[in-house]
């Protein structure tokens, strides 16, 4: 399959000038905005009249000059007609699934997901009768089957969280779209590595905090798709976003706007480590976990599928076999090592360790956690790329061989 390039996309994109000819675009902090003319408020507020379309900007929970430069750019870089941002990645992921789904209607889910995409599928939408099946993503008959019709939305992240497992995303997009639904995909682990929009998805979904940030020092999210889904998550009446108000600030937009032109560099550095990483645990024995791995489940389908030139990440998981000795490494790799910082998220320029069976996927059940092949003792580990590597692998050799004795 030809793979997309993202980074031709985002040279193409509209380049946005700051106020007095700077470089960098600037930040719009006005909550509201002067309308010039009284006639116009009431075309804007009808629709007829925008930014773009002879009107002007009206009120920052609608739309804002300064997150509208980042929604450009991350519509360019994912291929996407439009994008929208928001205030965090549940809040992008929630708008975009009540978007689509009301009151009786039913969503096929991955069972490998985010702990608090499952919670919100598995425990808040049932409060208003959204169903959802979870599925092994990877088994095409289980996903089939699962359908009904009531199905509105398949949804998956293109690599799970935490368990690493790849979906096939255009054997998923074809099945939707046979079916009449669509296909939403979170792709917060694999920015510029996967592009589901051009791999047949129709929603693309993102914490921004994560990967396209990069500095941990800030909560984003955004939903890319048709300008005609984008346009009803503003809608003035029923759209999700313009009436649940998870507003992204316009400071928050310029951070990442500023670092969006540095991530291809990130992304191949920290797959780089990936790699390196993974393949020297694998030389000790260790159960590790990488798609970079001839051994991954999916490692044909994520060569295949991956945009060439960025790797297939920096996250890797690595089963310890209990969560006492998960715990264990950490305080090695951290108090001793000094190899990373035991803390959830993940993007950052250091490394950060967690276990996530009682962490990021502590809101899944220790059952429907043994279903999607995590175990107690499974680290997550999102590699950054401070240091020598070199001394990065010496490190967890030393912390692998003095408490999983291999």
């Amino acid at each position: 399959m030809k793979s997309y390039n993202p980074e031709q996309a985002l040279l193409k994109a509209r380049r946005e000038f700051g106020e007095h000819g700077g470089v960098a675009p600037s930040i719009s902090r006005s909550a509201t905005f002067t309308v010039m003319h009284p006639r116009t408020m009431p075309e804007i507020f009808s629709g007829l009249k925008g930014p773009e379309q002879g009107g002007c900007f009206l009120y920052s929970r609608h739309f804002n000059p300064t997150v509208d430069v980042l929604s450009r750019y991350l519509a360019a870089m994912e291929g996407t007609e439009a994008a929208i941002c928001t205030a965090s990645g549940m809040s992008a992921i929630s708008c975009a699934i009540l978007q689509i789904c009301k009151s009786k209607d039913h969503i096929v889910a991955s069972q490998g997901i985010y702990g608090g995409t499952h919670a919100l599928l598995e425990s808040l939408l049932p409060q208003m009768d959204i169903r959802t099946t979870f599925v092994d993503i990877t088994d095409p008959g289980a996903v089939k089957e699962a359908i009904t019709d009531k199905t509105k939305i398949i949804y998956t992240e293109t690599m799970g969280n935490p368990t690493l497992s790849i979906a096939d995303i255009p054997a998923l997009a074809d099945e939707a779209h046979k079916q009449g639904i669509k296909l939403v995909v979170d792709n917060t682990f694999s920015p510029l590595i996967f592009t589901p929009k051009a791999l047949g998805a129709d929603v693309v979904v993102y914490s921004l905090t994560k990967y396209i940030n990069g500095a941990s020092d800030l909560i984003a999210g955004a939903i890319c798709g048709d300008r005609s889904f984008i346009q009803e998550l503003m809608d003035l009446h029923t759209g999700r976003v313009m009436l649940l108000g998870p507003t992204m600030d316009p400071r928050v937009a310029f951070d990442v706007a500023q670092r969006i032109p540095h991530l291809p560099i990130r992304m191949r550095e920290h797959s780089r480590r990936g790699i390196a990483m993974a393949e020297m645990l694998k030389e000790m024995k260790v159960k590790v976990t990488y798609p970079g791995l001839p051994d991954h489940p999916q490692f044909e389908l994520s060569t295949n599928l991956g945009n060439e030139g960025y790797g297939l990440g920096g996250i890797l998981a690595l089963d310890c076999g209990s969560r006492e000795k998960a715990e264990e490494l950490m305080e090695v790799l951290q108090n001793e090592e000094s190899f990373g910082m035991i803390a959830v998220s993940l993007g950052y320029f250091d490394t950060l360790i967690s276990c996530s069976g009682s962490s990021t996927s502590s809101e899944i059940d220790i059952e429907d956690q043994q279903k999607m092949g995590l175990s107690p003792g499974l680290l997550r580990i999102a590699l950054g790329y401070t240091g020598d590597l070199r001394t990065r692998l010496d490190q967890m050799k030393r912390a692998v061989k003095k408490v999983l004795s291999v």
